[in-house]
């Protein structure tokens, strides 16, 4: 099954290195390319492609605001969005993360990794480039006074699979580790999101690593 993606950034260049690098995947299919975020909210709903790429910096409407209009809470029908920029401020990726993103990549990361976030985002799951997930770790791990209450809410088996998610593990990744079925890891999942009120993967990380589920 072919993604549909949307482009937006401001350079010209960066639209086309995009397009060329997704192009050229044959499961993955460039649906447009815009340079600002008034034409991104226009043709994402025009369209509605399963990937969003966009960029932070943008005239008319910037790249926060564009996901939070796409994605974010109380979107009746979200998107799935992911932001490449050359800004890693952190208060950047929290924000994103907080308006429903999906993945966030440094435009420096390379064609590999902003393939493989098309296809995660796709797919539901969410890629952040390494080195600010290490800072996003560090910045959610608990001191050391052990876990929080909030464990409670999870079953056991739940929270061996949310320790993996943390991790940086897919789900069938999830499913070999752990000897479950494909399935029975989804499950699982639904069931954590609904507990804990996480929308994707990379707020059930989060949540693992501020609760002390997972510390190292």
């Amino acid at each position: 099954m072919t993604v549909r993606v949307l482009i937006a950034d401001d350079q010209e260049m960066v639209r086309v290195g995009f397009r060329m690098i997704l192009d050229n995947q044959p499961d993955i299919e460039v649906v447009a390319d815009v340079p600002d975020g008034v034409a991104a909210l226009t043709k994402a709903r025009e369209l509605r492609p399963d990937v969003c790429l966009l960029d932070i910096r943008m005239p008319g409407v910037d790249g926060l605001e564009v996901t939070r209009q796409l994605a974010g809470p109380g979107v009746a029908e979200p998107m799935k969005v992911v932001v490449v920029t050359t800004f890693d401020l952190d208060e950047y990726v929290y924000a994103v993360l907080e308006n429903g993103a999906c993945g966030f990549l440094l435009k420096d990361a390379g064609p590999a990794l902003l393939v493989e976030a098309v296809r995660a985002a796709a797919a539901g799951n969410a890629l952040i480039s390494p080195q600010i997930t290490l800072r996003m770790l560090q910045h959610f791990t608990r001191p050391a006074d052990g876990p929080g209450p909030e464990l409670e809410l999870l079953t056991q088996r739940e929270q061996d699979v949310v320790r993996e998610v943390a991790r940086g593990l897919t789900n069938t990744e999830i499913a070999g580790a752990l000897f479950l079925s494909l399935s029975t890891v989804k499950t699982h999942l639904a069931s954590v999101q609904n507990k804990i009120g996480a929308r994707n993967r990379v707020e059930i990380a989060s949540w693992a690593w501020r609760t002390g589920l997972v510390t190292a």
